[in-house]
């Protein structure tokens, strides 16, 4: 069990059976009585925010959470199926479970998918930084600047982003996955 005093950003705690991670955190002891611990936090279910007053002797349970490494091996449809890297059992989540991170993911990709209560697929962490071939780039024309040197592409995921001018078809990029921009160009 964690107390009020354990809280801070990052901590996963489980409040009403529903798993909770701790986005915002702040301390308070007034003149006289309790120290108050105001947090926000977002569902690992639902991404619902709550935002609540604790008290020191609150107290809240370690949600039953496990991450294992897995590997994506192909979507179909609104599903992208991942297999378990030391069992071999396959599980899908859907592009709504995914959220941006399909943007990113390749065939054979590893990635870090948390289970809740065991069995419950509830979120997945791709790498940081990932290499996608551009697969569409229209030509960019010299003069056509209007503010910045960038041009938009399509890489083999079907994701959009900007990019320098020198940016070809058929390019290795590395995008960073957290903010979806373009870092540089990859020798294959």
């Amino acid at each position: 069990m964690y107390s009020a005093a354990d809280l801070r950003k990052g901590l996963k705690v489980q409040i009403d059976g529903e798993p909770y991670i701790v986005t915002e955190f702040e301390f308070s002891k007034p003149g006289k009585g309790q120290a108050l611990y105001r947090t926000k936090m977002r569902s690992l279910i639902t991404g619902n925010q709550l935002v609540n007053t604790y008290r020191s002797n609150d107290k809240f349970d370690k949600p039953e959470l496990d991450e294992r490494k897995m590997q994506f091996l192909y979507a179909q449809g609104e599903e992208y199926h991942f297999m378990d890297t030391s069992n071999y059992e396959q599980i899908f989540l859907t592009k709504e479970q995914l959220g941006d991170n399909v943007h990113f993911l390749k065939e054979s990709m590893e990635v870090t998918v948390l289970f809740f209560g065991g069995s419950r697929p509830i979120d997945v962490t791709i790498p940081n930084f990932v290499n996608l071939k551009v697969t569409q780039a229209d030509p960019w024309a010299k003069g056509d600047t209007a503010g910045t040197d960038t041009k938009p592409v399509t890489v083999e995921t079907g994701y959009q982003l900007q990019v320098p001018p020198f940016v070809v078809e058929g390019d290795l990029i590395q995008i960073d996955t957290r903010s979806g921009e373009y870092l540089t160009r990859v020798k294959e």
